[in-house]
């Protein structure tokens, strides 16, 4: 296997600095004359194994996936895993770690991707995405080290993922907010929210916010888990512009909600786009035009968001927590 990505992290302070627990793509290396190589992880042996397809047998959809004629089921042609990446200062690498989190079941066979961590008590709790033949669910990993995981099993259902826990309870439940995907489209993506009483467990399922304006009416869903601010819950959000019109995938930016602190269902203030592709890691890539972030860290009076950036890299940008409370709209 070689890499092709590494991105879209889930982020942490810790008393070492940032932890970041990052999603590592991978292709087979070999290639063959008017084939596809579909990489899996198969349960019985633990490791990957390459399916190989004709190429006049599948439908290519994007850079990420083909569609198999014969019975229109989609396949991913990379697998991904999770690493634990360290910096002190949350701008540089200082250490890659061996430890790896790896698929280990049925339901993760294809990959899993894009973690999300937030702290709760002395535990770090992994959202995390679990793709397979039986769809794209989110499932929920805890650990207190990084080095062991316990996996506590699927949360949401195919279609299901970005989906982030607040860090504490709020009136005696646990909140997550989801992204339920419908394969009839009634509606364009929207964010849901529901509460548990023990993380496990989810219920009281309601509609939360959809796109409304051009940057985000192509899909809209949560970024990173919400912190805790004086004005209220922050919750970095992502939005894609794609219309049903559109060839490729649209672009993918980054902005800011503000939640009430004691109903999290109530939006004081939204920022519209905070920001947006303009680099070249950002415009180029193996998905282009894509900031989609995945994790946040305050320090003092700034926020470090990280990303993945154009599905290849990860960035960190810097904001004035003063300066994004500021965007925020009221009344919305």
């Amino acid at each position: 296997m070689e890499v092709i990505g590494v991105f879209n992290p889930g982020a942490i302070a810790t008393d070492d600095g940032v932890l970041l627990l990052v999603r590592v793509a991978e292709q087979p290396v070999e290639r063959r004359m008017g084939f596809t190589a579909l990489p899996r992880w198969d349960v019985e042996s633990k490791s990957v194994v390459v399916d190989w397809l004709r190429n006049d047998e599948c439908d290519p959809r994007d850079q990420r996936v083909i569609k198999r004629k014969k019975d229109s089921l989609t396949r991913l042609t990379f697998l991904s895993h999770l690493r634990v990446v360290r910096s002190r200062d949350g701008k540089h690498v200082d250490s890659v770690e061996d430890t790896a989190f790896w698929p280990s079941n049925t339901y993760e066979e294809f990959g899993v991707e894009d973690p999300r961590i937030t702290r709760i008590g002395d535990t770090f709790y992994i959202t995390y995405v679990a793709v397979s033949r039986h769809g794209v669910a989110t499932a929920l990993a805890s650990t207190k080290d990084f080095k062991s995981y316990e996996r506590l099993g699927i949360l949401f259902p195919p279609e299901n993922k970005d989906v982030v826990l607040f860090p504490e309870r709020i009136g005696g439940d646990y909140y997550a907010l989801h992204r339920p995907n419908a394969a009839t489209p009634f509606t364009k993506p929207e964010m849901w929210l529901a509460t548990s009483p023990d993380l496990i467990h989810w219920g009281h399922h309601e509609q939360f916010l959809g796109g409304s304006e051009e940057w985000d009416i192509g899909r809209i869903g949560a970024g990173t888990p919400p912190i805790r601010t004086a004005a209220g819950w922050l919750e970095i959000y992502h939005g894609n512009s794609k219309r049903e019109e559109d060839s490729g995938i649209g672009i993918y930016c980054g902005g800011a909600l503000l939640l009430d602190l004691e109903n999290p269902r109530r939006i004081i203030g939204r920022s519209g786009r905070l920001f947006v592709p303009e680099t070249k890691y950002e415009l180029e890539g193996f998905v282009p035009n894509v900031v989609f972030p995945t994790g946040i860290v305050l320090r003092d009076d700034t926020a470090l968001i990280y990303y993945g950036a154009a599905d290849t890299y990860i960035a960190v940008v810097e904001f004035s927590l003063a300066d994004i409370l500021n965007s925020l709209r009221s009344g919305c």
